[in-house]
């Protein structure tokens, strides 16, 4: 497991499915704003994409949040679309609704950014986030991104076009307690 002060990255188990499946996903509202797609209902019991993980995609890897004390599930995390050749990738990041405004949104992308610096050797991170989307704005910004531009109704939202505000953090300039 991957640690910071308050929450760990750990390898995602059978029982976290569930749990985010029925917390994130099935909430068409939180699932519209995480997603790059359409919302889609997802019959129980069949194979979730976005959940299960059978470790064969290498350029995605997915975490599930958790306490540090007490180990409860606080929600997903994922280093995506990683390109080995330009030593960059995506990372994304939802917590349950219950886990959030404690501080989790930001600890859990300064573990995200030591996975990716330190453990992959990448040169550069990034996200894009809703322009309201304030608490993953500040999580990223007390980690050291910096904002790098807007794209302009490039996010269909449950029927209007959204602003995407998109955040980069170069290895170079990244602080590992910068987030304290």
């Amino acid at each position: 497991m991957l640690r910071g002060s308050a929450v760990g990255l750990r390898a995602r188990h059978e029982d976290d499915i569930p749990v985010l499946r029925a917390e994130l996903y099935n909430d068409v509202v939180t699932a519209s704003r995480a997603e790059s797609g359409a919302w889609r209902p997802v019959s129980p019991g069949a194979k979730d994409p976005r959940l299960a993980v059978d470790g064969a995609e290498e350029g995605h890897v997915p975490f599930s949040v958790v306490e540090l004390e007490g180990g409860s599930l606080v929600g997903t995390a994922t280093l995506w679309g990683i390109d080995d050749h330009n030593r960059s990738a995506h990372l994304g990041l939802s917590l349950l609704p219950a886990s959030r405004g404690r501080g989790y949104g930001s600890d859990a992308v300064a573990v995200l950014c030591h996975y990716g610096f330190v453990v992959r050797g990448l040169r550069r991170l990034q996200l894009e986030t809703l322009s309201d989307n304030l608490a993953m704005l500040r999580a990223a910004e007390r980690n050291g991104f910096v904002r790098e531009g807007v794209l302009r109704s490039s996010a269909w939202v449950l029927g209007e076009f959204l602003d995407e505000v998109l955040l980069g953090l170069l290895a170079r300039e990244w602080e590992p307690d910068a987030r304290r």
